[in-house]
């Protein structure tokens, strides 16, 4: 069974930071582009960011380029994101995501973590 668990959501002040974890298993995980994902209330899903199989590159949305940060370490099937200088725009329930196969089916999405950034 693919998994996804993401942890390290919080309540967060604007300017704040965070470090977001991501444990999964049931791939081989090394094998696969890894993504955070993020999806705030009434809006659809978006992607944040996304790192290689080896880590040799990574691509970022606009609104967080600069700010976050994404790795991996594929010794211990883990997915991070490092997020600094937070708004209250970057609210949403957070996610990682790999585009595993499973007969016609990508894996599923797991429950997420909650990231507010308010004051």
């Amino acid at each position: 069974q693919v998994q996804f668990v993401e942890s390290g959501g919080a309540l967060v002040q604007p300017g704040g930071s965070l470090r977001l974890s991501c444990a999964a298993s049931g791939f081989t995980f090394s094998n696969y582009v890894m993504s955070w994902y993020r999806q705030a209330p009434g809006k659809e899903r978006e992607l944040v960011a996304s790192i290689t199989s080896t880590a040799g590159r990574t691509n970022y949305a606009d609104s967080v380029k600069g700010r976050f940060t994404i790795s991996r370490d594929n010794a211990k099937n883990t997915l991070s994101l490092q997020m600094n200088s937070l708004k209250p725009e970057d609210t949403a329930v957070y996610y990682c995501f790999a585009p595993v196969l499973r007969g016609i089916h990508f894996a599923s999405w797991g429950q997420g973590t909650q990231v507010t950034v308010s004051s």
